[in-house]
């Protein structure tokens, strides 16, 4: 993998074999790779398991990409909240004046390198629709989308295609659903319709 302006410090390179290793143990494959950018959204789909979000921090690792996620801000009280932030948690006063998106945009003023990763159907349950607040985020922020998944059957999981939101969504989410044809997760019967 070549260098890139997303790979973090933090996660070096024997943290880095390690959880290949496990991924391998585990019997999945990476795929796809780091663009060379600071500062993108991921789009993490599908989410239908709690095993999902160990996949993801496993690709992280394996990526050397340290993610970002958003959660209710009294998830970080002590004295788990200590050990949800060295995981990446952000936690997002959803009572604040200004809501989650705004939050979420802002961050991406505050740091250089900010990879912020978000399950567009809001659950792990089946939703009518997908949530926008990925697409507003990278929009507003002025970043791109990447388009994460997980894809049971094949047991695989990684990065795709790099998407810069055009500000029309329709057109752009005719993109992303075509990407996402096909991909499956773990219970398919949970899986949200790619529609706005």
């Amino acid at each position: 993998m070549t260098p890139t302006a997303a790979r973090s410090p933090e996660v070096n390179i024997i943290l880095s074999t390690l959880a290949r290793l496990l991924f391998r143990l585990l019997g999945w494959r990476p795929e796809g790779s780091v663009p060379p950018r600071a500062q993108f959204v991921v789009v993490a789909a599908p989410h239908t398991s709690n095993w999902d979000g160990l996949i993801v921090i496993l690709m992280a690792l394996v990526l050397r990409v340290r993610l970002r996620w958003m959660g209710k801000h009294t998830l970080f009280r002590p004295p788990f909240g200590f050990i949800l932030r060295a995981l990446g948690g952000v936690p997002i006063n959803r009572s604040a004046s200004h809501n989650a998106v705004q939050q979420a945009i802002q961050s991406f003023h505050d740091h250089e390198r900010w990879v912020l990763v978000v399950a567009p159907e809001g659950t792990r349950s089946k939703a009518a629709r997908w949530k926008t607040g990925f697409y507003h985020i990278a929009l507003g922020a002025g970043v791109p989308l990447v388009l994460g998944f997980i894809d049971y059957p094949r047991r695989s999981a990684g990065l795709g295609p790099v998407i810069e939101p055009s500000g029309d969504i329709e057109a752009d989410m005719a993109i992303i659903r075509a990407f996402y044809t096909g991909i499956t997760g773990r219970h398919p019967e949970k899986m949200s319709d790619i529609t706005l």
